[in-house]
């Protein structure tokens, strides 16, 4: 199950200004949806950080997220595991396929593809 890409997700009361702090060390804006703004590294722009006030479409915000090849074979691999899954596999309007799950240490991890 290749990974494509691994993204913190930084929980902040004032993204706007979050966003500009890290925009101030390279990072360009890449994706912003209000309540989560992704950027990313200009020369290598698999390099990504999103900061985000709350996920508006799940019950709580990811701690960080993990861009897979194939997502159903993920959500199958985590669900055979007996992992807590915290949102269900779903399709988002803005073009991902996605669940969340918790980690043996608590975090909530976003499990993503891209339609």
């Amino acid at each position: 199950m290749p990974v494509r890409r691994v993204m913190p997700n930084i929980h902040s009361a004032a993204p706007r200004q979050s966003a500009e702090f890290y925009g101030e060390l390279g990072l360009e804006e890449v994706m912003n949806h209000g309540w989560i703004v992704t950027l990313a590294s200009p020369g290598s722009p698999a390099v990504q950080l999103s900061v985000m006030t709350e996920d508006r479409t799940a019950p709580v915000a990811p701690d960080l997220s993990i861009e897979v090849e194939d997502v159903d074979a993920a959500y199958a691999t985590m669900v055979k595991r007996g992992a807590e899954i915290v949102h269900p596999l779903t399709d988002e309007e803005w073009g991902v396929r996605r669940f969340f799950v918790r980690d043996p240490d608590g975090r909530v991890v976003n499990v993503l593809s891209h339609r």
